[in-house]
């Protein structure tokens, strides 16, 4: 409040928290002002004291206090309780002769009288000062201390409410609600009957206590119902099965309450049957069975309007005067039965005696005296079953419900009833008679269905229909009227729904308008809750705990007739209890002796409302010894306080002081003496001269009241907020229930309306009533905020705007939907039917003030007052915010929402117009146009309830362009769609696919508008530039608006007519494609541009095609899926991959429904271009695999076909999916073939080679099908010359000569040696497509032709697409792999003379490129591996593919490097010379690396393709290339080895002996690692594995390297270790000369036992680096080489 302004006339500022205090209620009465220093904040007050809670947390107590040692006369001033200072005291609370204080952090301290234990200490019988006693629950471990929010003190009892909002009791009596038989309890012990609740507030009477709960809502539901007793542990049901039905049985009683279940079970069963006595003691008064009988008793209006009569309670009121028939207990039940005309009521009587006797001690009031009103046959059965069905009803829950549907109930009905009485006489103790613990559970039931329906607040009609389904109970309820006032008055929680619904069918449909779960899903924690109970126990002789009887309770139980009135307050007097309720209405019940109870009934053990005048308004109550004070709004804004209850007079008190309270009941009989009471509650005079009260406290005989002066009208205007909101959940509430309810019920409902708009009837209710429930919620906030804080900061209102705003502007958009669809005007005759007879009820809520309005101007006035009061809202905020400075936040927040408010107003203005001219227009639509009543059918296609009219072009003010001479056109433009009506059709053109565009007007003189739907795009012309411009305006904002809020709750303009915004050209919308084509009826939904699909979208046609992915100017264009069935097969076929114009373009993968996959390119949706095809059901084992070129979905140019089955592979030309041209065929039995093909066959001339060399060259005719000329040579070198026919291996006919050519000329053998590879492809030819992919991804036509800054572009363009591509699925990309992508999208330098430095950039860039198949490069080497994997392994694996396979990567090599040098083209071409910087770069380049292998320092370097991309290539080349070098070089490893494995026997001397080498390179001795390092051991002749050891290991190497210079790099480090210990030997620098050199390396090579040397050798021989051949390393290779043959050739003995 600091910044609030000072006021200047105002006496001392104006001053808060006032305290007023006096007695009883005659005029003289003035009330006495009791200054204190600081604002008094609470006030507690006991039977003869005060304590008061003070700003800043200080407490003062005043009055008669007995326990303080110094005695101070009664009337001084508050006196200080100094022993709290330090402690910051949040609430008090006094007893009638204790005091506790609750502090800051949750301390209780307590004072005073001690004799019960009250005061929760022990071995004292009064507390002089305010000493702490801590509440420590012992469930848990370690025990910890409860934190407490408020205390309640009684007479001889505390009750404190946790934290947790659990409730501990000490004291005295069983208004403890403790399971304990000795007193005093010292103490303080949770009240375990409550445990798991969530208890709002705890009230204490002098020796009873009550609770005010909330009700178990969802978030309570996952609690397990409960299923055994708290006390004893016993199971509460058991169940039994017949054979015809389940028995349910609820016998279990609690030792631990025995008398009192007893009582109750005696008490209960006359009920159920003596006509209309509800107990035996209390016999019913006359008035009210006529108030039940025909419902018009003047004397109850109110209670019947309140639904709070018995038939809600399930107990007829009476009165406590007749204890008499106690001793007709059991008689009149037996009887009751007995007289009954049906047979078999034996079973029946035992069962409801079972259940009657012994019912828990919750299940008070079963079934009321309902039955009473019932025809007279079959009354005594019906209700003795009605008994039956209740208690089954309660005890069943919903744990067991389906079994007792499905079994027992039905049958029992059908059984025991003859159909006419069930129809008659009905089963009505049901309802009211749900015990306590289903109640429970049926609320939790209730609270589900309202959070699922939260957002619409009323049943759901198929889930109603699925629960009567359910549940087949026959005439379950009476079908009268009383039916339909029981749902009216207690229209939820009192009844399990399926039964309600059930029950309710045959009349009207059970509407539940109360919502559950709180109004908004939001709304729940925010805002107070409004469903709660009330429980009470403790004594109960003037039946102030409100059950119907006066006995005692010594556990909690729930006051059932208090379910649903929404009770926010409780209070309780010392024999009385009070209940407010949220619409401000005051129950009471208990002693009513001296008329406390504020109505005429004495005493009531039943709640009853408190006879207020009309439209007085209740908002804080308070109860003393025998009065009640209440706080109401009255006329002015100023609150006013009422008083009802016992008058004191002035001399009274000496005499009232000596009084202890055990003579309180001589007392009551001499009331009348003293000075009389209250007939109902009076208004104090006085209250006006107050100020403005916040709270009232009564105790004792004493009343308070806290006021305020206004400071600057703000506490003023915080009073009208609260009272207006009070005011208006009144008036709600009305409505609700006197309109809304019995509209809803009427059974002629659905015929008036029909389905449409019915449904929309009950989203209104709904709506209105979450509405109304906010309001209430909010009243209950405004309240307590004027009890406790009165600042701005705990205004709901400011916080949570949004929940206000976001409920009116739902039931503003049902309202409008309701009206559109003319229900206003078909609720008319149903209303009139039901309200004919007094519209002033309809006029009077309405608050209308013409003569004679009509009933739908009523409707609509009625439904509208909701948003009146919006703009109550605006004013009353911007009234406080005029309270602060300008510059303040407060005032801000004020402002700021009442700005929210103001503007929703506006915006409901609008919308309430809109849905007006709408309804008009469709009012006269057919006559609109005199088109024969065409129109007449179309308005049910084009009427929809969210469809408001914007604008229409009746008065021809646009036309359509070019259109013919008679044609009628006529446009109507609604909030979602334009309308193109002709005269026999009409076209809806949604907005969200509409765009629309002026026509420049220059030469033309027309004024067009261009309007672009996705299929068709026509000009309208407007008759001048006005029109042209409103409709362009029009047509635009309804666009956007349909954009923003997809066209369901549009208002015409956002923010006012001015803004001329024109709606977004690209947009997310659905449309479905009428015309004829590709689209036909296809559904697309994603993103638009200009009226065509652009960007990301699905696409669906009818037929079960869909495609996902990206699209461009209306068609399929980027990465996209595609899904179309396969009817024959079943099966799905599936596309994922890239797309153009609509077609297949690009990489992408198809997987066919028959199993086959192809994964490769696409142009013009079909396969193009390079590819792979694999079919057979599993790809792992799929029978054939085809891998190369497509040209227009055909297998084209150069292919590998491997065929599985079969075990062939084919490598060679196609055509037409067929072999044509040069091609290589080898199979798994080590055939091979090279030669022509011509339509898939051998054809043509062609070599033909066995495993074991047997060579055919010469004609064919078909596989492996000799025809015609040939020569056929055998292994050892003889041949046949001549003609040939038959199969290969099936017997060959010959024709021809025989030659041994061995016998004369041993040259003959050359020319007969048949030199393979001549009828193959070449290397140069193949895989031609794979290397075109590339150089068109890099923007080039064919090869090099193109820009190389075009070809940069390309690779940035294409990394960065995958890279957002992937960026969705992150799955795909290891960390690694996305950091390489990092580094590629700097493009290197690329251009300008290639230094060293930069050579190695681009070496460096090239790895990198083709580590990722993002990049083009990297995608190329990809495939190319793929490819050469694809031939050259398994039966590829053929050792006379070798040549072929080394060739197919030379040209590898050489193809790439012409792309490398087209992106970097200022590299020298191969063999080109780099010229070298002085510096060696070799030292700071990678060991090992590629340019290790160039000879040491020269001054330039060669550039070569194997130098930069074998490194690349040749590892993931490896294992194929080795696998067929290892098979070629065979039989010369195996007698390498031999050897080698031979020479390895002999010891090191010996060897090196043996090979020659001269002894002075013998080592003498060799290092040792063992004993000690360092240390030489001495070479014996037995020494083996011993000598160049380094070397040996070094050499070893060369099995781990791949590329041929990493190889020669191991064999150049040999000879160096070689040379070092040659040198160490001879400890001279030493020059080898070859003979020197070569028998010792010949050693190294032997111990190094390398197993397929001879592959080595070939591999390094066919692949090294032309440029190296003739260096140094080259002259070691062929050291080694020459080592190879010399082993091979060795002939040792």
């Amino acid at each position: 409040m600091e910044t609030q302004r000072k006021s200047s006339g105002d006496d001392g500022g104006g001053e808060r928290g006032l305290l007023h205090t006096w007695k009883g209620y005659s005029c003289s009465v003035t009330p006495e002002r009791l200054l204190l220093p600081r604002p008094v904040l609470q006030v507690a007050l006991g039977t003869r004291h005060g304590v008061l809670l003070v700003e800043g947390g200080q407490v003062y107590s005043f009055g008669d206090l007995p326990w303080k040692q110094s005695q101070v006369p009664e009337l001084a001033k508050p006196t200080l309780e100094s022993a709290l200072s330090g402690q910051r005291v949040v609430a008090v609370a006094a007893g009638s002769f204790h005091s506790g204080a609750v502090t800051e952090d949750g301390g209780v301290h307590m004072w005073g009288d001690n004799g019960a234990g009250q005061c929760g200490l022990s071995s004292l019988s009064s507390v002089p000062n305010p000493t702490p006693v801590a509440l420590v629950d012992s469930d848990t471990s370690p025990p910890q201390t409860v934190p407490v929010l408020e205390l309640a003190c009684g007479q001889q009892h505390t009750l404190a409410l946790s934290v947790q909002r659990e409730v501990w009791a000490w004291g005295s009596g069983c208004q403890l609600g403790l399971n304990v038989s000795v007193f005093p309890v010292w103490k303080p012990q949770k009240v375990e009957h409550l445990a798991g609740r969530y208890v709002l507030q705890v009230a204490c009477g002098a020796s009873h206590s009550v609770a005010l709960v909330r009700c178990l809502g969802p978030l309570d539901v996952h609690r397990p119902p409960v299923d055994k007793c708290g006390q004893c542990n016993q199971l509460l049901y058991t169940m039994t099965d017949k054979e015809d039905h389940v028995i349910i049985s609820d016998s279990h009683y609690c030792p631990l309450g025995v008398e009192l279940t007893e009582d109750e079970g005696r008490l209960e069963a006359p009920a159920l049957t003596q006509g209309l006595k509800t107990s035996p003691s209390e016999p019913v008064l006359p008035s009210q069975t006529s108030t039940l009988a025909n419902n018009s008793d003047p004397s109850h209006p109110q209670d019947l309007e309140k639904g709070d009569s018995s038939l809600a309670n399930g107990a007829l009121p009476a009165s406590d005067s007749d204890p008499s028939a106690e001793s007709a207990d059991g008689g009149g039940a037996v009887a009751g039965v007995k007289n009954s005309p049906y047979p078999d009521e034996q079973a029946v009587k035992d069962y409801l005696k079972k259940l009657s006797d012994n019912t828990q001690a919750e299940q008070t009031a079963k079934a009321g005296g309902l039955h009473a009103l019932l025809p007279s046959t079959g009354r005594e059965t019906s209700s003795t079953l009605n008994s039956l069905v209740a208690s089954c009803a309660s005890a069943v829950g919903e744990r067991v419900a389906s079994t007792y549907e499905a079994l027992s109930l039905k049958k029992m009905m059908n059984f025991y009833l003859p159909s006419g009485a069930s129809r008659s006489a009905g089963i009505t103790g049901a309802v009211p008679g749900v015990g306590d613990n289903t109640t429970e559970r049926v609320r939790q039931e209730d609270s589900m269905q309202a959070k699922k329906s939260s957002s619409t607040g009323d049943i759901r009609e198929e889930e109603a229909e699925g629960l009567r389904r359910r549940l087949s109970l026959p005439g379950l309820l009476s079908q009268g009227r009383y039916a339909v006032h029981l749902l009216s008055s207690s229209y939820t929680l009192l009844l399990s729904p399926r039964l309600l619904r059930k029950a309710g069918r045959p009349r009207m449909r059970a509407v539940a308008l109360t919502p559950l779960g709180g109004a908004v899903p939001e709304a729940q924690e925010v805002l107070p809750t409004l469903q709660t109970e009330v429980w009470s126990w403790g004594h109960g002789e003037h039946g102030q705990l409100g059950h119907g009887d006066n006995l005692a309770r010594l556990q909690p139980l729930c006051i059932k007739s208090l379910n649903n009135k929404e009770v926010v307050r409780v209070a309780a007097g010392a024999h009385h209890s009070l209940a407010l309720t949220a619409q401000s209405q005051v129950f009471s019940w208990g002693s009513n002796s001296s008329g406390q109870l504020g109505h005429m009934e004495s005493p009531s053990t039943v709640p009853r409302l408190a006879k207020m005048s009309e439209g007085i308004r209740v908002w804080d109550v308070s109860a003393g010894e025998r009065h009640t004070l209440l706080l109401a709004d009255g006329d002015c804004i100023q609150p006013i306080i009422y008083y009802s209850g016992q008058q004191v007079k002035e001399g009274t008190e000496e005499n009232h002081a000596k009084e202890t309270g055990q003579q309180q009941e001589e007392e009551e009989e001499g009331e009348q003496r003293v000075g009389g009471y209250t007939q109902q509650p009076v208004l104090l005079p006085f209250c006006m001269h107050l100020g403005y009260v916040s709270s009232v406290f009564a105790g004792g005989r004493r009343c308070v009241a806290l006021s305020d002066r206004n400071v600057m009208g703000f506490i003023a205007s915080l009073h009208e907020l609260a009272s207006a909101e009070r005011k208006f959940y009144c008036k709600l509430c009305n409505i609700k229930t006197q309109i809304i309810r019995p509209l809803l019920e009427l059974e002629s409902l659905s015929s008036a309306l029909g389905q449409v708009t019915l449904g929309l009837l009950q989203t209104l209710a709904g709506r209105f009533s979450l509405m109304c429930h906010l309001t209430g919620q909010h009243a209950a906030s405004l309240t307590s905020n004027l009890r406790r804080g009165r600042d701005v900061k705990s205004l709901l209102i400011l916080d949570h705007a949004d929940i206000f705003l976001d409920s009116y502007h739902e039931y503003c958009i049902a309202l409008g939907n309701f009206q559109v669809m003319g229900g206003f005007q078909a609720l008319t005759k149903p209303s009139l039917d039901f309200f004919g007879k007094s519209p002033e009820l309809l006029q009077r809520l309405a608050e209308c003030s013409e003569e004679n309005p009509a009933m739908a101007d009523l409707l609509v006035a009625l439904f509208c007052l909701p948003t009146r009061h919006l703009h109550e809202y605006g004013r009353l905020l911007l009234k406080l915010a005029t309270c602060f400075e300008v510059s303040s936040s407060d005032y801000q927040r004020l402002q700021d929402s009442c700005s929210k408010f103001e503007a929703l107003v506006l915006q409901l203005k609008r919308k309430r117009k809109e849905a007006e001219y709408t309804f008009h227009f469709w009012k006269s639509f057919p006559g609109k146009m005199t088109l024969n009543g065409v129109f007449v059918r179309r308005q049910d296609s084009l009427r929809k309830p969210h469809r408001r009219l914007i604008c229409e072009s009746s008065n021809k003010a646009l036309t359509l362009q070019n259109a013919g001479r008679f044609s009628v056109n006529w446009f109507i433009l609604f909030n979602d769609a334009l309308v193109h009506a002709q005269f026999s059709t009409h076209h809806v053109f949604p907005l969200a696919t509409l765009w629309v565009e002026p026509i420049p007007e220059e030469n033309t003189g027309l004024y067009g508008l261009k309007v672009i739907t996705p299929e068709e795009t026509f000009t309208l012309l407007a008759c001048s530039p006005m029109e042209k411009a409103k409709w362009l305006r029009s047509i635009n904002q309804a666009v956007d608006q349909a954009l923003n809020g997809a066209g369901q709750d549009t208002a015409s303009v956002s923010s006012g007519a001015g803004q001329k915004l024109e709606p977004p050209i690209s947009r997310t919308a659905s449309y479905t494609f009428y015309k004829d084509g590709r689209l036909k009826e296809a559904t697309y939904e994603g993103r638009w541009l200009a009226g065509k699909p652009n960007g990301r979208g699905v696409l669906k046609w009818p037929d079960g095609r869909i495609y996902t992915g990206e699209f461009k100017n209306g068609l399929e264009d980027g990465f996209g899926e595609f899904v179309a069935p396969n009817k024959t097969l079943n099966k799905n076929d599936h596309y994922q991959g890239h797309w153009k114009d609509g077609k297949m373009h690009g990489l992408g993968t198809y997987r066919y429904a028959s199993g086959e996959v192809y994964d490769g390119s696409f142009q013009d949706g079909m396969r193009h271009g390079h590819g792979m095809l694999r079919s057979g059901k599993l790809n792992t084992s799929s029978p054939s695999v085809f891998i190369g070129q497509w040209l227009q979905d055909k297998k084209t140019g150069y292919g590998v076909f491997d065929d599985i089955t079969k075990g062939e592979k084919y490598m060679g030309m196609w055509q037409d999916h067929l072999r044509q041209g040069t091609g290589v065929v080898v199979t798994q039995f080590g055939l091979y073939y090279e030669g022509v093909f011509k339509d898939n066959k051998m054809m043509g001339t062609g070599i033909l080679l066995s495993e074991d060399d047997t060579t055919y060259e010469g004609e064919f005719s078909d596989d492996w099908t000799l025809n015609g000329k040939g020569v056929l040579t055998m292994a050892n070198g003889d041949y046949l010359e001549g003609s040939f026919g038959g199969e290969w291996g099936s017997g060959l006919k010959v024709t021809g000569s025989y030659f041994k050519p061995h016998l004369f000329d041993t040259d003959k053998e050359k020319t007969h040696a048949v030199k393979l590879g001549r009828l193959c492809v070449c290397a140069e030819d193949k895989w031609q497509a794979v290397f075109d992919e590339c150089w068109s991804q890099l923007g080039c036509e064919a090869l090099g032709q193109g820009e190389n800054s075009k070809a940069w572009e390309n690779i940035a363009v294409a990394l960065t697409t995958s890279r957002r591509h992937i960026e969705h699925s992150p799955e795909l990309l290891s960390r690694t792999h996305s950091k390489t992508l990092e580094s590629l999208e700097v493009i290197p330098q690329h251009e300008g003379p290639i230094t060293m430095e930069r050579y190695d950039t681009i070496r460096l860039y090239l790895i990198k490129a083709c580590d990722t198949p993002l990049h083009p490069l990297g995608r190329l080497v990809e495939t190319l591996v793929a490819v050469y994997r694809m031939t050259y392994v398994g039966v590829g694996a053929n050792r006379r593919l070798l040549p072929q396979a080394v060739n197919e990567i030379k040209s590898y090599l050489y193809r790439i490097f012409q792309i490398v040098r087209f992106l970097f083209q200022d590299l020298p071409e191969e063999g080109g010379v780099i010229p070298e910087p002085t510096t060696n770069v070799q030292d700071e380049t990678e060991p090992g690396s590629t340019d290790a292998q160039l000879d040491s320092p020269k001054p330039s370097r060669v550039v070569s393709s194997s130098a930069l991309l074998l490194p690349v290539l040749l590892p993931r080349l490896y294992p194929p290339l080795f696998t067929l070098y290892a098979l070629d070089k065979e039989k010369e490893d195996d007698v390498y080895w031999e050897c080698v494995l031979r020479l390895n026997k002999q010891p090191d001397l010996a060897l090196l002996a043996f090979l020659g080498v001269q002894q002075k390179f013998w080592p003498v001795s060799i290092p040792v690692s063992m004993p000690a390092p360092g240390e030489k051991q001495q070479v014996l002749s037995s020494t083996k594995d011993a000598c160049f050891a380094t070397a040996v290991e070094t050499l070893q190497q060369i099995s781990t390297t791949f590329t041929p210079s990493d190889k020669l790099q191991v064999i150049k480090l040999t000879f160096e270790e070689i040379t070092q210990e040659v040198q160490s030997l001879l400890k001279q620098d030493f020059l080898w000369s070859m003979d020197d050199l070569f028998p010792v390396f010949l050693y190294v090579v032997l111990r190094a036992r390398i197993r397929n040397l001879g592959s080595e050798v070939s591999l390094i021989e066919d692949l090294m680096d032309p440029c190296v051949q003739h260096g140094e390393h080259g002259i070691m290779f062929t050291t080694l080489k020459a080592c190879y043959y010399q082993i091979q050739h060795e002939k040792i003995h």
